[in-house]
This record gives structure tokens, C-alpha cells and sequence, in this order.
């Protein structure tokens, strides 16, 4: 993307119909999102995360699909540990690879869910330039870190949902990890 264009998304940012989306719905699932100036800077632009909630600043935001994949490190994170992002007492090798596959993994549920378009999410500046990757690998239907979606009971492969009588990926049985 062009400077250019990245200056016009940052100018009309909470226009965003998508962000809109995403907004509501993480509002819907228990996730806080916090507006707030931030004067360090961050992993992703104009994003940070805080005890169970996303702290963001929109005069920074360069990507609001980021905000899914923030969402999703405080979603697959085990609900005791979630308290403790962004404090002194947070493991220093947070988020663990798992995590990280799986945090992926359901930003791709939420991209689904919301009916958002993958690159929304998977923007070409973002997951370490393997985005198109991920969106090819996923359209494909290869769901890298499910089995940890299912180990952590967020979610069923096609076999075993089949076998319960119950929505496979990428529905959700649950959006946040107990």
C-alpha cells in the first residue's frame, strides 16, 4: 500500500464500516477496547494490550484488521493469565508459539464470522509478509493451530464436530478460553 493511502485510512479509520464490525463484536464477546494516546511505541501501530482489554490509538492505527489479531492473543490466552497482559507479572515469553498459531487461527473465525474480506485481517504489511500465504493456506481449507483451537475447547475439526453433532471450524464453540 502507498504512503498516500495509508495517510487516507488513518483520516477516516472509525469510518470504517469493518471496524465498526469489529468493535461491536468484541464488545459482544467480553473484550475492552480502550481509547487512549500512546506515547511508546508499539508492536503494531496504535495498538497495545492491557489487562483483558486492547488499548488503541486511532491516530496511530495504520491497520484496524490488527485489532481482530490483538483480540485474538487476550482470546486464546487461559482467562487466569489474561489479568495479567501488559503488567509487571506477564510471562516474558508471552504470547508461546502455540498461542501465537492459535491467535491466527481465530482471527480467521472472526474474519468468517463478520463476513470481513482476509486481506482485511491479513493485510499484505502484516504476519511477517506470509499474509498471502495465510490467506491461500486457510482458503484451502488448512487450518494451521486447530488442534489447539479443539485442545483449548474453542472450536471442532470437521471429524470430531461431525461425530458431536456440532459446528466445525470455522464456527466457534466459544470466542474466549476459560
Amino acid at each position: 500500500m502507498m504512503e498516500t493511502d495509508l495517510a487516507e485510512i488513518n483520516s477516516d479509520v472509525r469510518d470504517d464500516p469493518r471496524l465498526g464490525k469489529v468493535l461491536d463484536f468484541l464488545n459482544r464477546i467480553g473484550i475492552t477496547v480502550i481509547e487512549r494516546e500512546l506515547q511508546h511505541a508499539t508492536f503494531l501501530p496504535g495498538l497495545d494490550l492491557g489487562p483483558g482489554c486492547i488499548y488503541v490509538d486511532y491516530g496511530k492505527l495504520k491497520y484496524p484488521g490488527d485489532m481482530v489479531h490483538e483480540a485474538g492473543h487476550l482470546a486464546v490466552t487461559p482467562s487466569a493469565n489474561r489479568a495479567l497482559i501488559g503488567s509487571d507479572q506477564q510471562d516474558k515469553d508471552w504470547p508461546p508459539q502455540g498461542e501465537e498459531i492459535a491467535a491466527i487461527l481465530w482471527s480467521l473465525a472472526v474474519a468468517r464470522e463478520l463476513d470481513l474480506p482476509l486481506d482485511f485481517v491479513f493485510h499484505p504489511n502484516g504476519y511477517k509478509d506470509d499474509s498471502s500465504w495465510l490467506i491461500e493456506t486457510f482458503e484451502s481449507g488448512n487450518f494451521i493451530g486447530l488442534p489447539f483451537l479443539e485442545w483449548a475447547g474453542l472450536s471442532l475439526g470437521a471429524v470430531r464436530a461431525e461425530k458431536e453433532g456440532k459446528p466445525a471450524f470455522p464456527k466457534m464453540l466459544r470466542w474466549m478460553r476459560e
